[in-house]
């Protein structure tokens, strides 16, 4: 079904490590609004949807999540590596190192683990269509509010496009809707 490609969607490449901000992006990994969210949200929705056009919508969007999920593990692996012990007991980050070390690990900046009760999958088109077009708007609030946090251009850089993806995808999901 799909064709791999070993390389990220959009470079991330960040030269200083940071584990408060590792801390904060997280959340785009395991968090309420994320992209294993995302994408499992659209990849099992488009099993009952019966418009084909909409179920391939879905197909490229939810991949492209996990195409997503891929840059933000990136980014959370990048700001953590080589630390120190002190870098890391001096941040917000020492509660997650204490679970988790630094292996990358589905959860919201909160510290609530990711759970798959955070999806819409309803089997209705008019009501999965409306969270679809929900989910990317909260997507894309999340990102503007990492973005207010942080000033690292190379942490800032893939954020923002992440954040433009998802005004794509939503523009993708009110297409289907208008035309009805």
């Amino acid at each position: 079904m799909w064709t791999y490609e070993k390389k990220l969607q959009y470079p991330v490449k960040i030269k200083n490590p940071n584990p408060k901000l590792a801390q904060i992006i997280i959340s785009q990994l395991g968090g309420p609004d994320g992209e294993i969210g995302a994408s499992m949200r659209y990849l099992h929705q488009r099993y009952s949807m019966p418009y084909g056009q909409v179920v391939g919508i879905l197909t490229d969007v939810g991949t492209e999540e996990l195409a997503h999920m891929e840059m933000v593990s990136a980014i959370i692996h990048q700001l953590t590596r080589n630390l120190s012990e002190d870098e890391i007991a001096k941040s917000p980050f020492a509660t997650y190192f204490v679970d988790h070390t630094t292996g990358v690990y589905p959860v919201a900046a909160s510290g609530v683990p990711y759970d798959m009760k955070y999806i819409g999958v309803k089997g209705d088109v008019i009501a999965d269509l409306n969270e679809d077009l929900a989910a990317e708007q909260k997507a894309r609030v999340t990102y503007d509010n990492i973005l207010r946090l942080i000033d690292d251009p190379d942490v800032c850089d893939p954020i923002k496009f992440l954040r433009e993806r998802e005004v794509v995808h939503y523009q993708r999901f009110a297409e289907r809707v208008q035309s009805g």
